[in-house]
């Protein structure tokens, strides 16, 4: 597996994923505990992307963290973040909104 301890490597925040950080209410020390500690790993929907996630929330509320992430032998490049309200399985499709979808092929992310 892929050292991702933010110690040995840098981590590198892309404006898309800072923004939908914003827009989520997620925090770059939640988003690293997710990447530290994920539930899941899934293949990206981008180019060379890992997808990671964690369940949030309560019994009565659940909800999941998830994050898309590519990784080089220097740093971990974050591409976006979102809350996906429910839960999923593994083997599901990841559960992506559309807005990150059209943001990320908008930004040449091969998809």
């Amino acid at each position: 597996m892929i050292n991702i301890n933010p110690a040995t490597k840098k981590i590198f925040w892309t404006k898309h994923a800072q923004e939908k950080m914003k827009h989520y209410q997620l925090s770059e020390s939640r988003v690293k505990r997710v990447l530290r500690h994920p539930l899941r790993l899934e293949k990206g929907i981008a180019e060379k992307t890992v997808a990671a996630m964690q369940s949030a929330g309560s019994k009565a509320h659940p909800y999941e963290i998830w994050m898309m992430y590519q990784t080089t032998n220097e740093q971990i490049k974050v591409i976006s973040a979102w809350r996906y309200p429910g839960t999923t399985k593994p083997g599901d499709k990841i559960p992506i909104p559309e807005d990150i979808l059209s943001e990320l092929d908008g930004n040449n992310y091969k998809l």
